[in-house]
């Protein structure tokens, strides 16, 4: 199940099922950060795509004890973490995202990615449902809930099945679920280059 996160200038897209996470970032809206904020961003992206994820963190927590604010550099910040293996701490930086700005979709989406990684579907579901609250354009959230609604599915059919083994449509469903998700790709990275999202603010 692929899930994407698209800012104006940071593009990310990886799979529900990963922990680990794959960045590319893209330079199209470098004007509408600003000299010196554009300046910041490139660096702490040119470290992140070397994988010096040390020194990524390092120059995004030095750009946020001057700019505590910025949305761009949190969201950077928050991949970072992700990429680290440091889950938790990323979910705490994009929930203060979607608190600050709940109008934006991308934060929203990247806490299903972490949330569904661990298995957690249900709270996966209600992050996207917030995501499409704030763009209901938004084609891959949209993607991604019917994927999330076929996994809590899953678990539902083989909770029925063990109450009723005797049941052979149930079974003949959960066969059927399993199939259908266990063709999905759960390693490597995947982008949609025509997906727009509003600007994020500083």
């Amino acid at each position: 199940m692929l899930l994407e996160c698209r800012l104006p200038w940071i593009s990310r897209a990886y799979h529900m099922a990963l922990p680990r996470l794959l960045a590319a970032v893209a330079a199209s809206a470098l004007l509408a950060a600003g000299p010196v904020l554009a300046d910041a961003l490139g660096d702490i992206r040119t470290q992140f795509e070397r994988g010096d994820l040390a020194g990524a963190l390092d120059a995004a927590d030095r750009q946020l004890a001057a700019e505590p604010g910025n949305a761009r550099v949190r969201f950077l910040k928050a991949l970072i973490l992700a990429d680290q293996g440091k889950p938790d701490a990323a979910i705490e930086v994009l929930t203060a995202l979607t608190e600050d700005y709940p109008e934006l979709p991308e934060p929203y989406n990247n806490l299903a990615v972490l949330h569904a990684a661990q298995g957690r579907y249900e709270s996966a579901r209600i992050a996207l449902e917030s995501a499409l609250r704030a763009h209901p354009g938004y084609a891959t959230a949209h993607e991604n809930l019917g994927d999330v609604h076929a996994r809590l599915a899953l678990a539902e059919y083989e909770k029925a099945l063990a109450l009723d083994g005797k049941n052979a449509t149930t079974g003949e469903k959960l066969a059927l679920m399993r199939s259908l998700l266990g063709k999905q790709a759960v390693l490597g990275p995947a982008a949609d280059p025509t997906l727009e999202t509003p600007t994020l603010p500083r």
